[in-house]
């Protein structure tokens, strides 16, 4: 299921690696991290090869919302109580920065990419949930942070209250991409498509990264594919899980104009936002987010169905599709060096539905630490931390499932198939008809093969 975005992309494609080469960054990912880093190193000056296994943004990238907004849920009251005022704030800075570097990125390389400047809402139907909203204001006021609390919006429903944050936009995800693309080839950047990584090996100081048909050698390697691909000694598989969102885009029928865009603040998650399409704006449903691997109650995508009917009787379904993300137990992105015992290896992830400005973020770190500059967001998104986490009962769940996944790994006569990854059992998803693992994400054709990381190798392999 490809997205509308996807389905309405550049038709440029890029050649398969085939032979051995040199650069002094390897990315591998090609989506809105991997794109945006090459971008900037390119633009400094290095040598920059992005390995992508399939097309450019074909993963997450492809099938996010293009909200570009530090209104993250209602996060900052969270932040606070967990790391303090000065953390909270500097997240908020970090976000609110990388919107207005998206920004004026489009307006330099002249993408046009659908960027419309847009509020955004935090918004809820349930009357108990309405104080946690106005303790999110409470809090951002503490902090700064210019918010509204509003009892109306524009979709077509009555709730108890929502917070604004002005001056938020919204774009074409993957037209963002394609447009960076034409500055790093410009400036000597190389981006090859088709080209999965099989193994990546420390050697002298250096990095060979190895695909089927060839292999880069470089002095620094960014790990930009969601989920890291390399297992250890990151140890990612246990600070962090997968979630899959369903999405449906309709043509409601009905002239669209919103002034913002939606999220609700209550289970199940429900977001909305309008996507042009010519003259006419259509309607963009996401959510009903569940943990990748478990088990599917009903048929989301149903269910989204019937919502939008309710607001927009005749509306037409025009395109569906899911999109996988990594939730990282504490709410914040895992961003900085991959390990400590790793030297110029870089890692972006755990965005938490959250990657538009999340990949931004990631950017820019990154690339200052390879340059050797300070970053002033570094510490806070640091991915070594191993700070407090709330959510201690899934942190030994994540230590339980992985370590069954080893252990299972070794047993003969399994009677389902078992992740190439670390040998976690799969489960069955009958709506989509392919294998997940519960553990860690990666998804599998019926036939075995790979669709979504950290799993590289195939079922039959």
């Amino acid at each position: 299921m490809n997205s509308y975005w996807n389905e309405n992309k550049d038709t440029r494609e890029y050649p398969k690696l085939k032979q051995n080469i040199s650069a002094d960054v390897a990315i591998i990912g090609g989506g809105l991290t991997g794109i945006q880093t090459a971008y900037y190193l390119a633009n400094r000056g290095l040598k920059v090869v992005v390995l992508e296994k399939d097309k450019l943004c074909s993963g997450t990238s492809g099938g996010s919302t293009g909200k570009i907004t530090s209104q993250h849920g209602l996060i900052y009251k969270y932040l606070k109580d967990l790391n303090g005022k000065e953390y909270a704030k500097k997240y908020y800075n970090a976000n609110e920065e990388a919107k207005e570097n998206i920004i004026k990125i489009i307006n330099k390389e002249k993408i046009d990419c659908d960027l419309e400047m847009k509020n955004a809402y935090v918004f809820t139907e349930v009357e108990k949930e309405v104080q946690n909203i106005k303790q999110e204001i409470e809090y951002t006021k503490k902090l700064n942070i210019p918010s509204e609390f509003v009892n109306k919006i524009d979709l077509p429903i009555d709730i108890y209250g929502a917070i604004k944050f002005e001056n938020q936009a919204q774009f074409d995800p993957v037209k963002y991409v394609y447009g960076l693309t034409k500055s790093i080839i410009k400036n000597g950047g190389e981006i090859y498509e088709n080209s999965k990584v099989l193994e990546t090996v420390e050697d002298d100081g250096r990095y060979n990264i190895t695909t089927k048909e060839g292999m880069v050698r470089a002095t620094h390697l960014v790990i930009a594919t969601r989920y890291p691909i390399i297992r250890f000694p990151g140890y990612y598989f246990i600070k962090m899980y997968q979630s899959t969102s369903y999405a449906v885009l309709v043509d409601t029928n009905t002239d669209l104009e919103f002034d913002g865009y939606y999220i609700n603040s209550e289970t199940p998650v429900l977001s909305f936002r309008t996507v042009k399409s010519g003259d006419k704006n259509l309607l963009l449903a996401v959510g009903y987010d569940y943990k990748t691997g478990s088990e599917i109650v009903g048929n989301p995508f149903e269910y989204l169905k019937a919502r939008i009917k309710k607001m927009y009787p005749e509306a037409k379904v025009l395109n569906t599709w899911t999109a996988e993300d990594c939730i990282s137990l504490d709410k914040i992105p895992y961003i900085g060096d991959f390990s400590d015992i790793m030297d110029n290896c870089y890692v972006a992830t755990g965005f938490n539905k959250w990657g538009i400005t999340s990949s931004n973020i990631a950017a820019k770190i990154i690339t200052d630490k390879i340059l050797g500059n300070e970053n002033e967001y570094e510490e806070i998104f640091e991915s070594s931390r191993l700070g407090i986490i709330k959510n201690k009962d899934e942190v030994m769940n994540m230590l339980k499932e992985a370590g069954e996944g080893i252990v299972l790994q070794r047993i003969k006569g399994k009677p389902t198939p078992t992740c190439t990854h670390l040998g976690c059992k799969l489960s069955w998803n009958p709506l989509e008809e392919i294998w997940e693992c519960s553990c860690h994400g990666s998804k599998f054709t019926k036939r075995g093969f790979v669709l979504e990381g950290p799993a590289v190798k195939d079922l039959e392999e």
